[in-house]
């Protein structure tokens, strides 16, 4: 069964408008992990425009779950990444740039390079995961580099319609066991929803979904622990009954 890993980036986002105290993400985790959320997850950037690494420590020292740290692979963010220990790591692309993330980090591209920095990673007991989009070639040179997990990207999925979306949910379906198959344990996210989850909760050995914008935008009207259970009730309840 899928679990929930609730990314808090778009609470900091708020309090980041205003460079302000408030709301603050530390907090809201807490909220998050009463409704359900079986990690945190936030995504510390190169320019810091929502979350602070005052709040990756203090989110280390205060939540009961696990702690899923999004990072470009760079340097500042390895040493970062040795002082906090999260529990797992996920690199990720990063463009100034861009709003969100627009897609998966070309591994095959960096396997030098990744192989090293995955391997300081894992020297300091931190497991890693590679945020990929749903092709052969980028989960098998993630096996090569050494990742622990992959996270498929399912923006596109979210992005489609009728039978390019189910065409594009079956490529995320042959990726996990794919992966599977390669001894990689398996997570997706982004643009997943409440209309979205449930197709790619049921995929056989799916480990986690991890979702942000969706659950906080939902929150606005119900709050965040309300939001997390309505999206872990998706989430398992579509699992229990494949």
């Amino acid at each position: 069964m899928a679990t929930l890993g609730v990314n808090i980036d778009h609470i900091a986002n708020v309090r980041q408008a205003r460079k302000t105290v408030e709301p603050d993400p530390v907090q809201f985790a807490f909220l998050a992990e009463l409704g359900g959320a079986d990690s945190i997850t936030v995504h510390l950037r190169e320019d810091r425009r929502h979350i602070q690494d005052r709040d990756v420590f203090l989110l280390r020292e205060t939540i009961k779950t696990k702690l899923n740290l999004e990072m470009a692979a760079t340097e500042e963010m390895l040493e970062i990444a040795k002082k906090i220990s999260p529990n797992y790591v996920t690199l990720v692309p990063e463009k100034r740039e861009e709003v969100t993330t627009e897609g998966g980090l070309d591994v095959r591209s960096n396997v030098k390079y990744l192989k090293k920095f995955v391997g300081n990673l894992k020297d300091s007991n931190i497991e890693v995961s590679a945020f990929i989009d749903p092709l052969s070639e980028q989960i098998n040179f993630s096996k090569e580099i050494g990742f622990n997990f992959i996270e498929l990207h399912t923006g596109k999925y979210a992005e489609l319609t009728c039978y390019d979306q189910q065409k594009e949910l079956q490529r995320i379906i042959e990726s996990t066991h794919e992966a599977n198959d390669l001894g990689l344990a398996v997570n997706a996210g982004h643009g997943l929803n409440y209309n979205n989850v449930k197709k790619i909760a049921s995929i056989n050995n799916m480990n986690e979904l991890n979702i942000g914008h969706s659950i906080v935008a939902r929150a606005l009207a119900v709050g965040l622990e309300k939001s997390v259970r309505e999206m872990k009730s998706l989430i398992t309840s579509n699992s229990i009954s494949k």
